[in-house]
């Protein structure tokens, strides 16, 4: 019912990982099974707590098997032993967070991350006993400064949402691992392929799949793959407990698109490198920032690394009311690149992120974090979504505007 290491190459593992000929129709492709419930053929418990990877199917809180076929993938696509798919990426957020974490506890989490998963960490886990240090964690050293007695998880996120700054991610993980803490990573930038987030020691490592995985915005999902124990018991709360469950529809769609990923990340490559690559001789562009250019200060961890360097790009044009006069413009002007949030779909998507805005609502940093943050996104950030369309489409498009 569930995944296991990555034995094929990518495309083969991306084509073909949890996926077999139907038996009752010979079908070849995957069938979408919308049953909320399975005919029973024994006389059973009716306690989650009696499931074993072994049992059969019962509820569709429990497990599905359009679901399982998905999580099959995903845990061959990251290397990791099981995958426990969810609603969306912040419900595998939640899952990791409300698993692991109990009052009196304490989390390091990365100053930088996906907005949702900032706040939670900020407002949510401390209204619920849970103390949490936020650091940046670009340099493993704030990290081990951080650590306390009672440290039971550490939560990176690396490239970073929306700065596209990293985190050693080996260092993370022993620095974790000597305190008897879990590292686990938000791996959403790079995608399943983009870095061996496994290889490098995270014990968890989650996606929104509604971004690169399922790559086509149009479903929403999330995922978290890791060690069998691990996943088990995230399946037990998040799924049976919590019910933040993908829909086999949903999760049809992103197994759909996962099969296309190797191809994608490729191409999203390319795109991206020249696209920032024209960035970088625009007049109007102050700063670029992507992990595959030399000019990233962080060039070389990107290089030991990350395998593909995606199709995220951040970049400066100046001041406030420069971001916003040129955000109205692509409002107006442009008809490739979509003004709109969400990332890592086959469609290129931008959209302005004020940093003092940011700062009040979702990070909140003071001092020298502050400073790490804008080092990267100055007074804003323009965050680039590269799609697949023709890069020089995409760079005509924008030429309008900057």
């Amino acid at each position: 019912m569930h995944g296991s290491n990555r034995k094929t190459g990518p495309m083969t593992t991306a084509i073909h990982a949890g996926e077999t000929p139907d038996t009752a129709t010979g079908a070849s492709a995957p069938a979408i099974h919308m049953s909320s419930t399975f005919i029973s053929e024994d006389v059973s418990g009716f306690s989650a707590h009696d499931l074993t990877p072994e049992s059969p199917y019962a509820y569709a809180r429990w497990a599905n098997p359009t679901v399982a076929m998905l999580e099959a993938k995903i845990a061959a696509l990251q290397g990791a032993e099981e995958c426990l798919c969810t609603a969306s990426g912040m419900a595998a957020a939640s899952a990791i967070f409300f698993t692991f974490l109990q009052k009196g506890d304490h989390a390091v989490v990365s100053d930088v991350s996906y907005a949702g998963v900032a706040e939670l960490a900020r407002d949510t886990l401390p209204r619920m006993g849970v103390d949490v240090s936020v650091v940046d964690m670009s340099n493993p050293e704030n990290l081990a400064r951080a650590i306390r007695p009672n440290t039971r998880l550490v939560h990176s996120e690396s490239p970073a949402n929306p700065i596209g700054r990293l985190s050693d991610l080996a260092a993370i993980s022993k620095i974790a691992h000597d305190a008897g803490a879990l590292h686990s990573t938000d791996a959403t930038f790079a995608s399943p392929l983009g870095q061996d987030a496994i290889g490098l020691g995270v014990d968890l490592v989650m996606h929104s799949t509604t971004k690169y995985i399922g790559g086509h915005g149009d479903a929403v999902g999330g995922a978290v793959a890791g060690r069998a124990d691990l996943i088990r018991k995230l399946r037990l709360e998040a799924s049976i407990h919590h019910g933040g469950i993908l829909s086999p529809f949903n999760a049809w769609l992103i197994a759909r698109g996962a099969a296309t990923l190797p191809l994608r990340l490729k191409a999203h490559q390319a795109g991206a490198m020249a696209v920032a690559q024209w960035l970088e001789d625009q007049p109007s562009v102050t700063k670029v920032i992507y992990p595959g250019l030399p000019s990233h200060p962080q060039y070389d961890l990107a290089q030991k690394q990350m395998t593909n360097t995606s199709g995220m790009i951040s970049f400066q044009v100046g001041g406030v009311e420069d971001g916003e006069r040129i955000a109205r413009d692509m409002i107006d002007k442009l008809k490739i690149v979509h003004y709109a949030v969400s990332l890592g779909h086959h469609r290129s998507l931008i959209f302005w992120m004020e940093t003092a805005g940011l700062m009040k609502t979702s990070f909140r940093l003071e001092g020298a974090q502050t400073q790490s943050y804008r080092a990267f996104a100055g007074d804003g950030i323009f965050r680039l979504s590269v799609g697949l369309e023709d890069a020089e489409d995409i760079i005509a498009d924008l030429d309008q505007v900057l």
